[in-house]
């Protein structure tokens, strides 16, 4: 991507993709119209809709010169929607957001005051509340240090990093379509960039049955198999390792792999040991989800 040289560069760019959203959208849009930081632009990008999205999207536009419409002409899945919108932006630090969750109204200034005070940081993140279909708050997820990548995705959903981090990336992984957020993070690792993180909630995340994350499940934990496995394999034996193998074993109800477990044992049976109640609950899920089918 190039930086556009345009003295109303704007501060933050948002990308919002978005297939078929028109159940959540209108929300969407109104959480980014209501930042407190006013000094951003919004990407929009309508993967080849068929319900009311790209009239939604026409109306908003219409009221706001900071957001922008691109149309795909056939659907090409999130992360490609991702590089899309990204390569339209103009501003130096970037973001995007799904049409089915919410900002909170002080997320960007919080994030952008946060990258000032942490000199030098290249990714700066924060932790999540989740919501249910009417929006009513279920839970919060504390996100994590970058080192613990390995054993999830501590990175979040509420996020603020430089344009660099995606132009040396080469942008989102476009074959690894519901896992394409956390082998940004797990690259960006790898590439030596820093992370930052905000112990604060600053975003809604919806938890419901037509989400990517629950109606790609079991194929998102195979990929996850998939992409990790090589990595933690490399690793020295060790405590470290012997935790890693477990997570990924345990992560995923859907298969049972507990070569996997007896590896991590032969690894460091301590580590092992200490996580008998996750061991216990990962064996309880895989028994309702096989009772279910």
């Amino acid at each position: 991507m190039t930086m556009h040289d345009d003295k109303d560069t704007p501060a933050v760019s948002i990308v919002l993709p978005v297939h078929n959203g028109e159940r959540f959208l209108r929300a969407a849009l109104d959480s980014i119209l209501a930042q407190t930081m006013t000094d951003f632009e919004l990407i929009a990008v309508d993967d080849a809709s068929s319900d009311s999205t790209p009239a939604i999207l026409a109306h908003y536009a219409a009221r706001d010169p900071r957001i922008r419409v691109i149309t795909n002409p056939s659907n090409r899945k999130l992360p490609a929607s991702l590089n899309t919108g990204f390569a339209a932006t103009r501003a130096p630090w970037l973001t995007w957001t799904s049409d089915d969750n919410l900002l909170r109204p002080e997320m960007l200034a919080r994030l952008v005051e946060a990258r000032d005070a942490a000199c030098g940081a290249d990714i700066i993140h924060a932790d999540y509340v989740l919501i249910d279909d009417a929006g009513r708050e279920t839970g919060c997820v504390a996100t994590g240090p970058a080192n613990d990548l390995l054993l999830d995705n501590t990175i979040g959903c509420s996020f603020l990093y430089r344009r660099e981090v995606d132009e040396m990336l080469g942008g989102y992984d476009e074959s690894l379509f519901g896992l394409e957020d956390y082998d940004f993070w797990l690259r960006a690792r790898a590439a030596g960039f820093t992370f930052h993180r905000i112990a604060e909630p600053l975003y809604k995340y919806r938890r419901h049955a037509s989400s990517l994350t629950n109606s790609r499940a079991e194929t998102i934990h195979e990929m996850v198999h998939e992409r990790l496995s090589g990595e933690i394999e490399a690793m020295p034996r060790s405590p470290t390792r012997a935790r890693a193998r477990l997570r990924l074993a345990t992560r995923n109800a859907y298969r049972l792999r507990p070569k996997l477990v007896a590896r991590a044992f032969a690894d460091h049976p301590p580590t092992v040991l200490r996580h008998w109640r996750e061991i216990a609950g990962w064996l309880r899920h895989a028994a309702r989800l096989r009772l279910r089918r």
